[in-house]
């Protein structure tokens, strides 16, 4: 697709660049993601209808804050939308006066705009806000549309000749700011008038062409299965472009798997046709990490030792590329792909490929959402029973014991965790939530059991509500719910005296836990 008549994006590290741009296509409008230091005269020739500064972790005034100088003439060539760290920038370069602020704004915010931004969009409203500096003065020419709660510019836009431009100092394209489709939609064409050009329906085909075109006709490929969602998928797209006898598919029980899990994901595998060699690990996985605390260091061990496990697994099988079910999320929190933005977390499966193994990396599920990977997987025809199960980390449970892990906390964890989403299931609420899980916490508490004294183990429960991932809200359970979940755990899982439930929201917290 050509960005004529789409819309540029120049990414300034923001978290939900990648969202922007998705949020954009899903207005049938092609978007693009660039460097925020990309070439005017690059930009210029793309010709765009319109042009999104990102947001970022960033402040103005921070030493080496991504900036550009030719805001001016980026201003000449299409209507501009400057996005929280965005808006801070236009203002700061056309002489507005942008501040640090004693009360950070993060999480969800009221905003009271001056008059309505279209009909679609009401006076008062809910939105997310994310950043620490505020716009004290508004830049020459522009006017003041919204206002927070608190008292600050929430909205702004440029009555300066030209294209113009319109700010926002909270994230439109996040799925809990309330009517944030409608302020992109009123942007993209009542600013823009952009015309719809993009069709993302229909993924299996482009994907299936892009394999073809980076695997040669001839190269064999070694995937990796996890049983989640997004192995399977990437499993099932590569076996359709490229057949059978080229797809080598591995499923590694590393121990770090939930009750029962291995056997299960083996059957479903043997159900969808799919060839997998299954490799037992566990001893391995664990020896390796025993001692080790640090979540970044047990990211990094797991791995090094999927990769290892690989390499023997795969000694009689001469493969040129190896396929991961990498997901946007798990890029844009371990690297930079565009921008300045912050690393959140490593994932074991981005990065992670070893010069040695003389591999090239597929991974067509790279630029994809969650939601949108299971709409390919329908698509597809790969069972609900497999696009229905909730997101689980590469690490497994090695990254929901917090600090070392150990033979005996991972059987603890497995049956708390059984318990916990057994009940959902009951309850018929498994499928209104995004992620579920327990947590398995590095302290211990005083209980009473009986007539003794108790001396054991904390969990915490998890579970959110998202579209996407890149934010979360906690499921509002009823009570008797949680008095129930957490019964049965301390009732049936020994070794565990207390049970605590996760009420924060992503941001600020990520949601998993390390």
């Amino acid at each position: 697709m050509s960005v004529s008549d789409g819309i540029v994006i120049l990414d300034f590290g923001s978290q939900f660049t990648q969202l922007i741009a998705r949020r954009v296509r899903e207005l049938n409008v092609y978007s693009e993601i660039l460097p925020f230091d990309a070439a005017f005269e690059k930009i210029k020739n793309l010709k765009p209808v319109g042009i999104i500064l990102s947001g970022g972790p960033h402040s103005v005034y921070d030493e080496g804050a991504p900036k550009r100088s030719d805001l001016e003439k980026l201003l000449e060539l299409a209507p501009t939308l400057g996005i929280c760290y965005g808006m801070q920038l236009l203002s700061h370069g056309l002489g507005g006066e942008v501040k640090s602020s004693t009360h950070r704004e993060y999480g969800r915010m009221g905003i009271t705009w001056d008059e309505k931004l279209s009909q679609s969009v009401p006076i008062k409203q809910s939105v997310w806000m994310s950043h620490g500096d505020l716009v004290l003065n508004l830049p020459r020419g522009a006017v003041g549309l919204a206002k927070s709660d608190s008292g600050h510019w929430a909205a702004i836009e440029s009555k300066t000749p030209g294209c113009g431009y319109l700010g926002l100092q909270f994230h439109p394209e996040v799925s809990h700011t309330e009517n944030g489709t409608e302020i992109l939609k009123s942007f993209v064409f009542e600013r823009c008038k952009a015309k719809e050009n993009w069709d993302g329906q229909k993924l299996s085909h482009h994907l299936i062409e892009e394999i073809k075109n980076k695997v040669g006709p001839k190269d064999k490929v070694l995937c990796a299965l996890s049983g989640g969602v997004d192995s399977t998928v990437t499993a099932v797209l590569l076996t359709k472009a490229l057949g059978k006898e080229r797809v080598h598919s591995v499923f590694v029980d590393t121990g770090l798997m939930r009750l029962n899990e291995a056997e299960q994901v083996i059957k479903s595998y043997k159900e969808i046709d799919l060839q997998v060699k299954s490799v037992l690990a566990e001893k391995e996985f664990l020896s390796e990490l025993i001692g080790v605390e640090d979540p970044e260091k047990k990211r990094k061990i797991i791995g090094r030792v999927f990769i290892e496990v690989f390499e023997r697994a795969t000694k009689d099988f001469p493969c040129e590329f190896l396929a991961q079910g990498t997901l946007y999320p798990d890029v844009i929190e371990s690297v930079s792909v565009h921008g300045q933005s912050v690393t959140i977390k490593s994932h074991h499966n981005v990065g992670g490929l070893p010069e040695k193994m003389g591999l090239k990396l597929v991974e067509p599920l790279r630029e994809l959402f969650k939601d949108e990977v299971r709409r390919l997987g329908r698509e597809l025809k790969i069972p609900n029973v497999l696009l229905g199960r909730h997101p689980f980390p590469g690490p497994g449970l090695g990254i929901r014991i917090l600090g070392a892990v150990n033979k005996e906390d991972l059987e603890i964890l497995r049956k708390a965790d059984h318990i916990f989403i057994d009940e959902l299931r009951k309850k018929n609420l498994y499928k209104n939530i995004w992620q579920a899980f327990v947590a398995l916490l590095p302290i211990r508490t005083v209980g009473v059991m009986g007539d003794g004294r108790t001396y054991d183990r904390v969990v915490a429960l998890r579970a959110v509500t998202s579209i996407d991932g890149m934010t979360a809200d906690w499921f509002p359970f009823e009570n008797s719910f949680l008095a129930e979940v957490s019964s049965r755990i301390t009732n049936e899982v020994k070794g565990v005296n207390r049970v605590v439930y996760d009420i924060s929201s992503k941001p600020p917290a990520t949601i998993e836990w390390e």
